[in-house]
C-alpha cells in the first residue's frame, strides 16, 4: 500500500482504487486536543483541493481538504463517538475517510514520507 502526503498536513494510503484519508501526525499536534470531527457522507463527491471534512479542537477548527479527486465511500464512525482517535492514532485508526480514486495520475503531485518529513522540518 504507497501512502501520500499533502502540503495541507493530509494524508492518504492507495490500495487498489481506494484511497484512506487522514491528517498527519503533524497537524494534529498543531490542533492540539481534537474534540469534534465532522466527515463527509458517503456519495459525497470530492474535488482536489476541495473542503471535504472539519476538525475542531480545544485551540481551533480546520478544514480537510481532498487530496485527489473522488468520491467518499465511507466516513470512520468511531471518530463520532471518540474524535480523539485522531490524537492518538492520526495516521491509523483515526482515518477520516474513505474514497474512490478519480484519476491516479493526480497521485503524482503527492509527497511521499521522506518528502513530506522534510516539508515539516522547513516549517
Amino acid at each position: 500500500m504507497a501512502r501520500y502526503f499533502t502540503d495541507e498536513h493530509e494524508w492518504l494510503d492507495i490500495d487498489g482504487d481506494t484511497a484512506t484519508v487522514g491528517i498527519t501526525d503533524y497537524a494534529q499536534g498543531q490542533l492540539g486536543d481534537i474534540v469534534f470531527v465532522e466527515l463527509p457522507a458517503a456519495g459525497t463527491a470530492l474535488i482536489k483541493g476541495g473542503d471535504a471534512a472539519v476538525v475542531e479542537s480545544v485551540k481551533a477548527a480546520s478544514d480537510v481538504y481532498a487530496p485527489i479527486d473522488g468520491e467518499v465511500t465511507e466516513a470512520n464512525a468511531a471518530l463520532e463517538d471518540d474524535p480523539a482517535l485522531v490524537n492518538t492514532d492520526p495516521q491509523g485508526g483515526g482515518w477520516f475517510f474513505r474514497m474512490s480514486v478519480g484519476d491516479k495520475s493526480q497521485l503524482d503531485g503527492l509527497m511521499d514520507e521522506a518528502a513530506y518529513t522534510s516539508f515539516c522540518d522547513g516549517l
